[in-house]
């Protein structure tokens, strides 16, 4: 029996482990546009990047895959001029090459969109494609110039609709996504390096870029394309390699190595089952969450649905139909909501997040973009997970060092948080771990009911499947948890039960036979259900 996961075919039987490929599975070519040669990169006594050889050629889309933490974010770094390699070196057409900042590798060509995006919210669209080169007349930027060529770059990913003077702050997540992608294209790039850039997007958005990237391949630009999203691999990729732990294990052609032999390469084992079991919650388990008529501005109407203690609710639906709002709406952000929400049999009338936080029942919320509203990047690990604590002032100030260096160290074990130390910085480590972390700040004291906004997007299928383990022992305590996800697979094999959002409202509840993938997609799109 074969488990299907986001695109991945997860064989159930053990497979051996596959050894590096020093020589990369393919001729050494020529025409390369960049290569690599014997690079590493140390982070103090931490090899993130580990002798890597690798050819990058025009005309070419090469996929570069690996768990959260093997390396391809370093990679990325030594490629676009913002890490220096420690030893080896870069070549430009065959030629040794050293950057010594993003904007040398921008002269030569490379421009990188990686997934934590660089946007000014309180820029508009045009000032932050053309930050560092905007269109000049007389000395004084020429904003009739700028907003024409930037339009073009918009009509190019697809945001034609996009008003280039609106600010940043303004746009939806995947609307910022297409805008960090035209930053990238307006260098006119030689090589474009793509890190998990439809992560974010719709379907629809993500199939005009997967159209987009096409096009720029067979314009002769060279493609380095990072994603953990292995269907888009298959439809987009002529080369792939493999990272694991740093070093490079091996480069094939596309279509010459099945799934289940990727991802063994991946991990280095094979993965038995990508989801564990569903522990069905009581049925007469107590009502923990009951909302009746709840309305907010245009996003949300007479949203009424009730979860049970222990249960693990999956909110569903295309991009932008209110999920996010809801989960800010239960969790006390929202100004001006309408309607009731019930906890534990009692209608809450403080709103507050810090109510929320502090006051059963407790309620903690994973947000959908970790690097901006999850984190904050240049503390410690342990800072970070600490930043949430239910005690006063004086009672945190007062409690033994001891007890927090203890606190730490279960948390980072529990979830399995690859760190060389709590103090390490939290930009430091890869994006799986850093969501590792941000759900470790509100597990470090266990809340009653959870809510998570897309928390797998953009991570490896291996720390994917840690984090649904952990959300099924965290049910089985009794936690009650809200999961959005853009995933149907994730939603159909995690969630005892999916509410589908459409336009604001709730208009199908899935659950026992008929919650599958493809009801889930019917309901999305308000398309009668398939009965098994």
């Amino acid at each position: 029996m074969t488990l299907e996961t986001n695109g991945l075919a997860l064989g159930a039987n053990p497979i051996s482990t596959i050894e590096i490929d020093e020589l990369s599975g393919l001729d050494q070519r020529k025409d390369a546009i960049l290569s690599l040669r014997k690079v590493s990169v140390n982070y103090g006594p931490v090899q993130a990047l580990s002798d890597v050889d690798l050819d990058i050629h025009p005309g070419s889309i090469h996929a570069i895959i690996g768990e959260n933490g093997a390396g391809k974010s370093t990679l990325l770094k030594a490629i676009a001029g913002i890490r220096k390699p420690s030893t080896g070196h870069l070549e430009i057409e065959g030629e040794p090459c050293e950057f010594s900042g993003a904007q040398q590798a921008q002269a030569a060509g490379i421009s990188c969109v990686f997934q934590e995006m660089s946007l000014i919210p309180d820029l508009s669209i045009a000032e932050n494609i053309l930050l560092l080169n905007p269109p000049r007349r007389f000395g004084i930027v020429n904003r009739t110039a700028q907003k024409s060529r930037v339009a073009k770059l918009l009509d190019r990913v697809g945001a034609g609709d996009l008003d280039p003077a609106t600010m940043v702050r303004d746009l939806p997540l995947s609307k910022k996504q297409l805008v960090e992608i035209a930053k990238g294209l307006a260098f006119d790039p030689r090589l474009l390096i793509l890190d998990e850039s439809t992560s974010a997007l719709t379907n629809q958005d993500t199939k005009h870029i997967l159209e987009l990237v096409r096009a720029l391949r067979d314009d002769g630009l060279a493609i380095l394309y990072v994603s953990h999203r292995m269907s888009e691999i298959r439809t987009l990729a002529d080369e792939c390699s493999v990272f694991r732990d740093g070093r490079k294990i091996k480069t094939f052609a596309a279509d010459t190595q099945s799934d289940s032999d990727i991802v063994e390469m991946m991990l280095g084992r094979s993965i038995e089952a990508a989801f564990p079991p569903k522990s069905e919650p009581k049925p007469d388990a107590p009502v923990v969450i009951e909302t009746r008529d709840l309305a907010w501005d245009q996003s949300l109407t007479d949203i009424s649905a009730t979860v049970r203690k222990g249960e693990i609710l999956g909110i569903g639906g295309l991009d932008g139909q209110g999920q996010h709002d809801f989960l800010l709406a239960l969790f006390g952000v929202l100004k001006g909501l309408e309607g009731e929400v019930h906890l534990a049999g009692e209608m809450r009338t403080d709103k507050r997040p810090s109510h929320s936080i502090r006051s059963g029942p407790t309620m903690a919320y994973v947000p959908e973009d970790r690097g901006v509203h999850g984190l904050v990047q240049q503390m410690s690990v342990g800072e970070n997970i600490l930043l949430v604590d239910k005690g006063s002032y004086l009672k945190n100030f007062l409690r033994p060092k001891g007890k927090d260096s203890k606190r730490l160290q279960d948390a980072i074990e529990r979830l399995k948080i690859k760190v060389t130390s709590h103090r390490q910085p939290v930009f430091a480590l890869s994006g799986g771990n850093q969501q590792k972390v941000v759900l470790a700040k509100w597990l470090s004291e266990m809340p009653d009911i959870l809510l998570l906004d897309d928390p797998t997007r953009g991570i490896d299928v291996g720390t994917k499947q840690e984090i649904f383990l952990l959300l099924n022992e965290l049910a089985q305590e009794g936690c009650t948890i809200l999961l959005y996800s853009s995933d149907y697979q994730e939603l159909s094999n995690c969630c005892h039960r999916v509410l589908v959002f459409y336009e604001g409202k709730i208009s199908h509840q899935l659950e026992g036979d008929m919650l599958t993938e493809n009801n889930l997609i019917n309901a999305a799109f308000n398309l009668p259900l398939q009965t098994p």
